[in-house]
């Protein structure tokens, strides 16, 4: 048992931070924290650069963790779904301003976000960087 106060907290944190600090939790508390539910696939698509390997050992990790619960529906084919508990969307709230602090630093070099987001959403299904090709193409034929 930690007897001083301060080496308790360093004892908790050590272990939710061998956790959170994998290459993929912090995004995957990010997609659940934003949208809810989703399901396996879902999640390799979004986090296209994922090994499905990698991305169900983590999942495997949150749930036993107890940051993410994991339900399945008797249906054909088999659906299982992934969400937070209240413990992980506790964790997501305070997340939250540290995406948000990230988010504002990496702004500081807009180019180099501008060329990641726009390369990452020109490979999505309704990517508006198709969409303005489209656009471009039918102005420069006028």
């Amino acid at each position: 048992m930690c007897v001083d106060k301060e080496h308790k907290y360093l004892c908790a944190a050590g272990g939710i931070l061998s956790i959170i600090s994998k290459k993929w939790a912090l995004l995957i508390i990010y997609k659940l924290g934003t949208r809810g539910r989703l399901r396996f696939t879902d999640f390799s698509t979004e986090l296209d650069t994922i090994n499905p390997q990698a991305l169900s050992e983590t999942l495997k990790d949150l749930v036993s963790e107890g940051l993410i619960e994991r339900e399945s529906f008797p249906e054909v084919p088999p659906r299982v779904e992934y969400f937070l508990t209240p413990e992980g969307q506790t964790l997501w709230e305070l997340v939250k301003p540290l995406i948000q602090w990230a988010a504002e630093r990496d702004y500081r070099d807009k180019d180099r976000c501008d060329k990641i987001c726009r390369k990452k959403m020109c490979h999505s299904k309704n990517s508006p960087c198709k969409r303005e090709l489209q656009n471009e193409r039918k102005n420069n034929n006028l």
